[in-house]
């Protein structure tokens, strides 16, 4: 994969803060004139609120070979929209999308919504912990006027895109909480928060979008991958009546455990084969290759007793706002 590093450089519209970066442009005075413009500042592309790059760009082109990992902001709007909430300091939200394409271009991209706060946080944490990997790695800089106008919003989205796909392809990087915080942490609470509230279905269709994400950018058997495929096989079977995917995610989240050889998963796994055989008992299923696999760990020496139900074990890993 393509290591893309942009030279660092200053905008056009950027002001000069000599020797400043990101780390040093973070104060009120700055923060409140960025978001303070007046409405004479917006250009014509966004009196709606709503900025789309050209069509023309956006023509899909396949991959020499194999897979690419391709992240794109193709939209973003301001908030909040005009005429409401006038008290609330407005702010432009991208729509990032994320694909894995190959031949042909992924049918299902997975979409997330970040503010330029999103991204910049999480360009100072990785350049906190790794200094070396980020010391060439350009990002925008916050700005004093035309925070809202077309060509800053296309010139940053360009930039996220770049830097997204530098990360990913930085091993050290890629696997850092924050990152991960940045890809997850905020659909992942509002789903959670749904789940407490015994809202499952509008949990579910959250967490199969932050599968979907997190599949395209880790291995098949990463711990974040297979820690979000449990919280939706747990999701979709934690109410009296199964979800009518439960099934597809159940069956996909064993095969793959079957060749994990993480220990740290194991508390996982019993959870997640003792409530396939529940559903497949509820299914009217043969629950046999679910039992032998639990009397084969048995006879391990692996305790197999179901002592906690699946969603516990995931509290345990990763605690959330979720009843358990």
């Amino acid at each position: 994969m393509m290591h893309a590093v942009m030279a660092k450089r200053l905008l056009p519209h950027e002001p000069s803060f000599e020797g400043a970066g990101p780390d040093e442009l973070d104060s009120p005075a700055i923060e409140a004139a960025a978001l303070d413009i007046p409405p004479q500042v917006a250009d014509k592309a966004l009196q709606k609120g709503l900025w789309e790059r050209p069509s023309s760009t956006t023509t899909y082109e396949p991959p020499s070979e194999g897979t690419v990992l391709r992240f794109d902001i193709l939209l973003a709007h301001i908030m909040p929209p005009d005429g409401e909430d006038v008290k609330i300091k407005r702010y432009v939200v991208y729509e990032l999308t994320v694909r894995q394409d190959g031949t042909e271009e992924d049918a299902q991209p997975a979409k997330v919504e970040r503010r330029y706060t999103d991204f910049r946080e999480l360009y100072l944490g990785l350049k906190r912990q790794h200094p070396a990997e980020m010391a060439n790695m350009y990002f925008p800089n916050k700005v004093l006027m035309g925070n809202f106008k077309s060509e800053l919003i296309g010139e940053r989205s360009a930039a996220f895109e770049q830097f997204l796909k530098y990360v990913a392809s930085h091993s050290k990087l890629r696997d850092t909480d924050d990152f991960l915080h940045f890809l997850q942490n905020d659909e992942l609470s509002r789903a959670c928060q749904f789940l407490d509230e015994r809202r499952h279905e509008n949990a579910i269709p959250i967490l199969e979008n932050c599968f979907r994400l997190l599949n395209k950018i880790y291995m098949n058997r990463a711990r974040p991958v297979l820690l979000i495929l449990c919280r939706l096989v747990a999701a979709c079977t934690s109410s009296p009546v199964p979800h009518h995917s439960a099934e597809r995610w159940a069956l996909l989240a064993l095969s793959r455990f079957e060749t994990v050889s993480d220990i740290d998963l194991l508390p996982l796994y019993i959870p997640l084969l003792h409530t396939c055989a529940h559903l497949w008992w509820l299914r009217g299923q043969d629950q046999k290759p679910i039992t032998d696999r639990l009397t084969e760990m048995s006879k391990q020496g692996i305790n197999t007793a179901h002592t906690a139900s699946l969603m516990q074990a995931i509290h345990k890993i990763d605690p959330r706002t979720e009843t358990i």
